[in-house]
């Protein structure tokens, strides 16, 4: 997969159009940020392209056809993985929860090598053997992104991966996900506060009302307009 293309996404809640028709490309080595108000259905949208809710309407062109929604919950949502707001932590050290993330099939030797290049990628070394359900909110969101590297997906969804985070936190979490971006991996992040991403975006799309829009780089939200391009 290079790029997806998805399509005619719909979805209601009660009376309200939360998404009407939308369309969006996901492409590898691109970070697209995602903005909208409370409610505006971001959450919705990552968890319809995870594969955790269904659509009213969805389609996907994959460059070799398209697929409706199971479809593509079936063949790709494996390549998929969608990183919530305050990530999972099992119970055990920092090292066990690394260790959920690879494949029961591996050797141990082979594991455990996984495990330390993963430390070692997301500065996790000092806290390796620390209960992973005591960590901070930084530190929690390194794990889970060192557990995304170790799972390497070809698609990373992510929902407020830098809320509550001290600015020191915050910098350290884009520079990892500028890291998976470049590796390969197609990101589309959601979030509130649009400039934090600004160093790591390709594209910033604004939902509202159902539809997206782009956002030019120049004037963030003062210089909105229809997105046309996705169009089929």
């Amino acid at each position: 997969m290079n790029e997806l293309h998805f399509r005619h996404i719909h979805q209601h809640f009660q009376q309200r159009h939360i998404l009407d028709g939308l369309e969006l490309s996901l492409c590898q080595t691109h970070c697209t940020l995602l903005t909208g108000d409370n409610g505006a259905g971001k959450t919705t949208l990552l968890r319809i392209l995870a594969g955790f809710d269904k659509p009213e309407q969805f389609q996907v062109d994959t460059g070799f056809g398209l697929l409706n929604w199971k479809q593509y919950r079936k063949t790709l949502q494996p390549s998929v993985l969608y990183l919530h707001q305050q990530p999972y932590m099992f119970e055990g050290s920092v090292r066990d929860n690394l260790d959920y993330a690879l494949p029961r099939q591996l050797d141990k030797a082979v594991r455990q090598a996984r495990i330390q290049q993963a430390l070692q990628w997301a500065v996790l070394e000092r806290i390796a053997d620390t209960p992973a359900k005591t960590l901070s909110g930084g530190e929690y969101q390194r794990v889970a992104l060192a557990r995304a590297w170790l799972r390497q997906p070809r698609i990373l969804l992510l929902d407020e991966p830098t809320a509550n985070m001290d600015k020191d936190a915050r910098l350290r979490t884009i520079q990892l996900l500028r890291q998976l971006r470049d590796d390969g991996m197609a990101l589309l992040v959601a979030s509130h506060d649009p400039d934090y991403f600004s160093s790591l975006v390709n594209e910033h799309l604004h939902l509202q009302a159902g539809k997206l829009q782009a956002v030019t780089a120049r004037a963030r939200f003062a210089n909105i307009t229809p997105l046309h391009h996705f169009a089929s």
